[in-house]
């Protein structure tokens, strides 16, 4: 095996396979260290809904073939409300779209290494010049990219993230069938990904139902684990005790059966990343973290980010005189904040602002949506606050005085 390639990424994700594919189809030499075996990935990190959207299926190429279902609509569910929008989607089966931008990136020119866990940096003259694996194994590169997730063994020691414990939110997923799709008194979810509010089944978080075809879907709930959490956590449950909960209660779920095989786990930080970049070295996707704060969309972000990564390492490996320093790798920076996450001050203020609303403003929420106008709702949800303000009335007022404080705290915490 070669041990010096312009490009070393660690972890095998949608982050850092598309960041392999596109810095491979420009014509580098890149390695990718993955730590599952080849022959059983993705077993441990088959962890997403795998929602997503028509447009990261064209910018990124992805084949009709790794797709369980295609969707017309999301919905939004509070405890006795319920909002649809007409927006086309895809639900993914997760484990055919990772193996699909592995093998993609190998026809392109990428290279794999399996049962590779990632260790620590090899550090030479204050920068890094590689990556050690396995205990005693090494790799070389111009550049190396951390695409691990939260765990950033690399990222970590390079202190370019800082990922708080507050911030940590955790997931749980089971696949069914025998699912009432279309149940009187509540949406139809056919042909639908549905999210719902409600901190009886998924307190300070929400909870899902992702339609896989015919009585079928993905169900799971997540939050994070914070003071929003808190207050509406009962004493000693677990995730898997409002799961359970859910299931009880949702008469969609009374002749539901679990699929063998297809439970899932997760977890993600959803916080506002600090540093992205150091000399020649780039964090992507969750490590960096990456997903969308407000609704966890994961997918295209990190596929952006890894994207943008790829863009950056090539400004600096077409030129033979500029080296992949900080200052010249900047570009990332730029292009992350421009066009994978833009406006993220404002989205992280609007999911705190919705996880401290109790349950009666959820169904008042849901009322809220009806009668705005899509032009308003889309601004909205890019964190424009003229539009957010239209979402506000006078009641929210204590909400906001509460998040001011949340928001003065976490400030005051962050200079201690």
């Amino acid at each position: 095996m070669n041990d010096r390639y312009d490009v070393v990424i660690a972890g095998a994700g949608p982050a850092g396979a598309q960041c392999a594919r596109d810095i491979a189809a420009r014509g580098y030499d890149v390695v990718v260290l993955e730590t599952e075996a080849e022959d059983e990935f993705p077993r441990q990190s088959n962890k997403s809904t795998a929602g997503t959207f028509h447009s990261m299926m064209s910018a990124f190429g992805i084949p009709d073939d790794v797709v369980m279902q295609y969707t017309d609509s999301v919905v939004l569910e509070s405890p006795t409300e319920h909002y649809v929008r007409d927006q086309p989607g895809a639900v993914l089966e997760f484990a055919d779209f990772k193996r699909y931008l592995v093998a993609d990136g190998r026809e392109t020119g990428a290279e794999y290494r399996f049962d590779a866990r990632v260790t620590a940096p090899i550090m030479e003259g204050g920068e890094i010049a590689g990556v050690r694996y396995n205990g005693d194994e090494e790799v070389y590169g111009d550049i190396v990219i951390d695409a691990t997730g939260p765990s950033a063994p690399l990222a970590k020691k390079l202190d370019v993230v800082d990922l708080k414990r507050e911030n940590h939110a955790i997931g749980i997923e089971y696949e069914f069938e025998g699912i009432d799709i279309d149940r009187p008194g509540f949406a139809d979810l056919r042909d639908a990904m549905m999210l719902r509010l409600d901190h009886e089944i998924a307190p300070g978080g929400y909870s899902w139902i992702f339609h896989t075809g015919e009585d079928t879907a993905k169900v799971g709930l997540c939050y994070i684990q914070n003071e929003h959490h808190s207050r509406y956590a009962k004493d000693g449950h677990t995730i898997d005790d409002y799961m359970e909960h859910w299931l009880e209660t949702d008469p969609r779920f009374s002749e539901a059966e679990k699929i063998a095989g297809k439970q899932h786990r997760g977890s993600a930080h959803i916080q506002k990343p600090g540093q992205l970049h150091t000399d020649r070295f780039m964090a992507i996707g969750d490590t960096v973290p990456t997903v969308d704060p407000l609704w966890g969309e994961g997918i295209n972000k990190c596929m952006q980010s890894g994207r943008v990564a790829a863009m950056a390492a090539d400004s600096c490996l077409k030129h033979d005189d500029i080296e992949p320093t900080a200052e010249n790798l900047a570009v990332y920076d730029t292009l992350w904040h421009r066009d994978v996450a833009p406006n993220v001050d404002n989205r992280l203020l609007m999911t705190r602002l919705l996880y401290l609303a109790p349950n009666e403003r959820y169904d008042k929420l849901m009322r809220d949506l009806e009668r705005l106008d899509d032009d308003t709702l889309a601004k909205a949800n890019k964190g424009n606050f003229r539009a957010i303000a239209r979402l506000l009335e006078l009641e929210d007022a204590p909400l906001l005085v509460q998040l001011a404080k949340q928001h003065l705290d976490l400030d005051l915490r962050s200079l201690v």
